[in-house]
């Protein structure tokens, strides 16, 4: 019996573990991934799921640790104050972090997944974990003032559901379009009918007779709409005002772009030069790599380590003719050529040389995230998760430095990780609202449609057009087997290329294969019930959260490469692929490097027919800048510093007496309400007070017992403005 993708990912990245084996953070971790798996396929919505869940299991750790600071509790995050009073130390620390975290995360994922298809499978399996700790479900209190654990958890969790009420997700409406609205009308998927009036540029839903999403979830509608085209305006983790953008889309609404990416191509009404439109270069590509599908290909290639990746940042491309050369356009690939060694072990990588077909296959399905899904933010947690569990890896931050236990080493991964995965978001569905770009099945039986753009002498030459290509791309003649019945498709164009959905009965014993099909009948190779995400292309999400996510394991594990120097996942002859037979043979995807795994992931998108080229490369390069700016923010938490770039002396705000015992009063030129933090000499924050708007401008803090020396008072007010540092002493 054929086995489903996520049998095999839990085969591979062990995501079922006892809970006895990993921190409490981690169970909750896993919890979550797997209520994402039944959940709609909704990447946005899940990264931020994973970033909200990472902040309050780490701010449940941080609050008790000595030098980190918390990042949501007691702080102003976005224009939201999420109040903290203090609570006093806890006698049991590793108890006290384990029952916060848990009311935590079973109030917050109990109200995150509340409506979810799965729902009745996801909180049955909440419950069982926090009934396995011995808590009491019915405790709901939020009073935390009598030094209750399980309260501060609860009020934790509810200050993260308010917060997110008001983040600019439209959670209360179910996470709906407030704004876009298509200017294409739906493709008719069953219907092949001429697309020859639609935008070429712009996105174009897609009609099905049954739409099933990702996760395996049939869909309320037979035409999704797009989904987060508003994302942008979603509060981020790391991205601050200066990086942002508010650019005017064509819908007439206002998109939030962090890490612009500049337009994409767009057609051109080419003269007799297709080929060198890169609009026409970048779509033809894509069903040029769709002939690379049929395991009758005998086709063989090294996807070792040994023959595959090692592509640097310097090597991406950036002009039309740099992405010619980067890309195979005939064989598929790119420049990679691999390692001459495994540096853990000082020997040459052995090579695996299989056909490039089944590997083609195996990828686009693989990192698609296909039915079972925890999407692309959650199968890079899997994918830390397998990180952590591996033998030869050492928990040192950054590779330096002492062992963590596994709940520090836990919560600081899902931190930077969450929130690299929550700013690619952000950023890659704010590009992808205002550029509103097509996606290759679109494009494709579009430009097909309307006929060859190469050679005006011969038939149907239309400056839209394909361009022709030898054993690609060409038009079909009289005798042909595609000429119909009566020649009704001579002059049309022809593509060879997968031949679809069609072809497969039953997809446990059938393989479509590759032949020349009608250029207007190309297929993605994806399920009939899917075929395409339902939101534009440009940029790639799946380049975007890979890359980011390959820095931030780069950073946090402070080594480019797996543990032992490879990372693998087996995919088992004729088990491992869903919507047909295959692979013919029973092989391993291995990665040297997180950015290996990275930039195998942006290929798969281009052999599943998911995106062009000009998708991938500019989603990996935003990758690369959200994953080192998350990690480089999370850091700044971890330290629990005041960064010196906030402080600024000012004589509009006078704190007395000096040296104050445990009352202190703080005269201030605010005109609204502010907060006032005490840190110790060693950055550990001990007191934190929200003040509200005064006519008179003073206020009066009756301060816990704190030890006398030297103390650091920060003052704020929302959003961070005016901060003012002051040097104070406790006598």
């Amino acid at each position: 019996m054929k086995k489903t993708t996520l049998t095999i990912v839990l085969t591979i990245f062990s995501l079922l573990p006892t809970f006895s084996q990993h921190s409490v953070a981690r169970d909750w971790n896993e919890a979550l991934l797997n209520a994402i798996r039944v959940d709609f396929a909704r990447p946005t919505v899940h990264a931020r799921n994973l970033f909200h869940a990472s902040v309050v299991m780490y701010d449940s750790w941080a609050l008790f640790d000595g030098q980190a600071e918390t990042v949501f509790l007691g702080k102003d995050f976005g224009s939201y104050h999420c109040n903290f009073t203090g609570i006093q130390s806890p006698t049991d620390l590793a108890s006290a972090r384990h029952e916060m975290i848990s009311y935590a995360m079973f109030r917050l994922l109990n109200h995150r997944f509340a409506n979810s298809p799965g729902a009745g499978q996801s909180l049955q399996a909440f419950n069982d974990l926090f009934s396995s700790y011995g808590y009491d479900e019915s405790f709901t209190s939020t009073d935390y003032s009598s030094g209750s654990y399980a309260a501060l958890g609860n009020y934790l969790a509810n200050q993260m559901i308010a917060f997110g009420l008001q983040d600019g997700s439209n959670e209360a409406n179910g996470y709906s379009n407030q704004h876009y609205s298509p200017v294409n009308t739906p493709l008719i998927l069953d219907v092949y009918s001429d697309t020859n009036d639609i935008d070429p540029n712009r996105w174009q839903p897609l009609a099905f007779d049954v739409y099933i999403d990702q996760s395996g979830n049939m869909y309320p509608l037979n035409t999704p709409g797009f989904l987060s085209p508003e994302w942008g305006e979603v509060t981020p983790f790391s991205f601050t005002d200066a990086d942002l953008q508010v650019l005017n889309a064509n819908s007439g609404f206002d998109c939030y772009i962090y890490h612009d990416p500049t337009a994409p191509p767009y057609i051109q009404n080419s003269n007799e030069n297709g080929f060198e439109d890169p609009y026409k270069w970048t779509f033809a590509l894509v069903a040029s790599w769709s002939s690379h599908l049929d395991p009758n290909d005998p086709t063989t290639i090294d996807i070792s380590p040994n023959g595959i990746g090692n592509i640097d940042l310097e090597d991406f491309p950036i002009t039309h003719e740099d992405y010619a050369t980067f890309y195979d356009f005939m064989e598929g690939g790119d420049t990679g050529t691999g390692y001459d060694t495994n540096p853990a072990t000082g020997l040459p990588y052995e090579p695996q040389i299989v056909k490039r077909a089944d590997y083609a296959r195996v990828l686009a399905e693989f990192w698609a995230d296909g039915p079972d899904s925890e999407t692309p933010p959650g199968h890079w947690f899997t994918i830390m998760n397998y990180v952590s569990d591996h033998p030869m890896l050492e928990k040192r931050f950054k590779g330096e430095g002492p062992i963590l236990s596994d709940l520090e080493w836990d919560v600081k991964c899902y931190l930077a990780l969450g929130g690299a995965m929550h700013d690619s978001a952000v950023a890659t569905w704010g590009v992808k609202g205002y550029y509103d770009y097509i996606r290759p099945i679109s494009a494709i039986r579009y430009m097909a449609g309307k006929g060859q753009s190469s050679d005006m002498s011969l038939p149907s030459y239309d400056p839209h057009g394909l361009p022709l290509i030898p054993n690609r791309i060409a038009l079909i003649e009289a005798g042909d087997p595609l000429a119909g019945t009566n020649n009704e498709n001579v002059g049309k164009i022809k593509i060879y290329a997968w031949k679809g959905p069609d072809y497969i009965s039953d997809p446990n014993t059938d393989v479509a294969g590759v032949d020349w099909i009608l250029g207007s009948h190309w297929w993605p190779y994806q399920r009939p019930t899917f075929v395409t995400p339902p939101f534009a292309g440009y940029v790639s999400g799946h380049s975007t959260f890979s890359r980011a996510a390959a820095e931030v394991l780069t950073l946090l594990t402070g080594d480019p490469f797996f543990p032992g120097g490879m990372g693998t996942f087996e995919a088992p002859q004729n088990e491992f692929l869903v919507f047909e037979e295959g692979p013919s043979e029973t092989f391993s995807l291995e990665w040297a490097t997180y950015r290996d795994a990275s930039d195998q992931c942006s290929l798969s998108r281009i052999w599943g027919g998911i995106h062009p080229p000009i998708d991938d490369i500019r989603g990996r390069i935003i990758g690369k800048d959200v994953g080192i700016q998350a990690f480089n923010y999370a850091e700044t938490f971890y330290d629990g510093l005041l960064s010196t770039e906030d402080v600024a002396y000012e004589d509009s705000v006078t704190l007395y007496p000096i040296p104050f015992n445990n009352e202190l009063h703080v005269k201030h030129d605010f005109d609204t309400a502010f907060t006032v933090e005490l840190y110790g000499i060693d950055g550990k924050q001990v007191y934190q007070e929200y003040i509200t708007k005064t006519t008179h401008k003073t206020a009066t803090m009756q301060l816990p017992a704190l030890s006398t020396g030297v103390y650091f008072a920060k003052l704020y007010s929302a959003n961070n403005a005016g901060v003012i540092v002051k040097k104070i002493v406790k006598q």
